[in-house]
């Protein structure tokens, strides 16, 4: 807690949306299993989940055992996937759970823990981090058959280039990749109940990679993967499908003062006032999670954009409101939302901070008080 003076607001309203949104989508056959990874992508780990359990989600993703022992202690009684590396000391802890497998000292650990696990096994298909090799493959899943107590429930993989771009040749090139996987293991009597693919992108672009479970992410917190997705959306399936942002990101002015033209404002004096200046201090910096690198950053208040002067500092950022005549102490600001006509998205502040809008929610200090709304 920051003592309200800073504060995020998550909207129910906006992920059940979203979540119905993709039940349209995908239909009732198929699963949704959202990530949460990452507190929700900043949006709070366990209220999200919650309000994504509710909305029907099926299952939700992690990307690691204290996301997943989080999750459980929360509550949440619907399956949980831990994406990433469990440590092998800490794989008893884990057998609750379904579990991502890729290194054949997981398959040994879980056999000699003995009890019953459920697990997905990922393949490499061209993204090249976690993955068993096709050529590897079914020597793999052999070796997950020896072991009794160990279920081979899913088959995962996961695209390295489909948000980024309105080419998508080598996605379609991992998809084939991921059918010939499918098949070698068919061939050899593996049969696998659940294979899954498909990121926020590829569910909303590529009906084909949903198979019997989806993994949405950034759009499953009402914001598109990027440009490139929306773009091709509207060109190939402008269906009706909207996705609404939850996350707004709120401060409060600490300090209003008048100074002088010709004054530096902050840090290696970067700004330099060019009339008298009404500054408004804000409580919030770099380490919030508010980017020291933005260029070009305003923040609302009032319904009104608001220049963001000088270096952003730890726990300081310095606005000029000289053209806002009845701000005053302790007035609310939007850093990151809506503010009457007017919005910050989390993609815009990212283009002020040359990143994405994953970076810029997911950073956002857990230690700030996430408000469902």
């Amino acid at each position: 807690m920051y003592q309200e003076l800073t504060w995020v607001e998550i909207s129910k309203n906006a992920l059940v949306n979203n979540i119905r949104q993709f039940r349209k989508l995908v239909g009732e056959k198929v699963l949704i299993c959202p990530c949460v990874k990452a507190n929700a992508y900043g949006h709070g780990l366990a209220q999200t989940a919650r309000i994504f359990a509710e909305a029907g989600a099926d299952w939700l993703a992690v990307n690691a055992l204290y996301e997943a022992k989080a999750l459980q202690k929360s509550g949440i009684q619907i399956p949980i996937y831990i994406m990433g590396h469990v440590p092998l000391d800490s794989l008893e802890e884990a057998m609750d759970f379904r579990l991502v497998v890729y290194d054949p000292k997981t398959i040994e650990r879980l056999g000699e823990i003995g009890r019953p696990v459920k697990i997905h096994l990922k393949v490499e298909t061209g993204n090249n981090r976690q993955g068993v090799l096709i050529e590897n493959l079914l020597d793999f899943a052999q070796k997950i058959q020896n072991h009794k107590n160990i279920e081979l429930e899913g088959l995962a993989t996961h695209f390295a280039n489909i948000e980024d771009t309105t080419d998508h040749s080598y996605a379609e090139l991992q998809l084939r990749r991921f059918h010939q996987a499918i098949d070698l293991l068919e061939k050899a009597g593996i049969h696998i109940p659940i294979k899954h693919c498909a990121n926020s992108a590829a569910t909303i672009l590529f009906p084909k990679t949903h198979f019997q479970m989806v993994r949405p992410g950034i759009a499953a917190y009402g914001m598109w993967p990027s440009k490139e997705t929306y773009v091709a959306f509207a060109k190939e399936r402008a269906d009706g499908f909207e996705l609404k942002p939850a996350f707004t990101w709120k401060t409060k002015i600490a300090q209003i003062k008048k100074i002088p033209s010709g004054e530096c404002v902050g840090y290696g004096c970067t700004y330099k006032t060019t009339r008298e200046t009404r500054l408004a201090i804000l409580p919030i910096g770099y380490y919030d999670g508010y980017d020291r690198g933005v260029h070009g950053a305003y923040v609302l208040i009032h319904g009104q954009r608001v220049p963001v002067r000088g270096r952003v500092c730890m726990n300081i950022i310095m606005v000029d409101v000289s053209d806002i005549s009845d701000v005053k102490l302790e007035d609310e600001v939007v850093l990151i939302g809506r503010d009457g006509n007017e919005e910050i998205s989390a993609e815009l502040f990212g283009n002020w901070a040359g990143t994405i809008n994953y970076e810029i929610t997911t950073r956002v200090n857990e230690r700030i008080e996430r408000r469902i709304v």
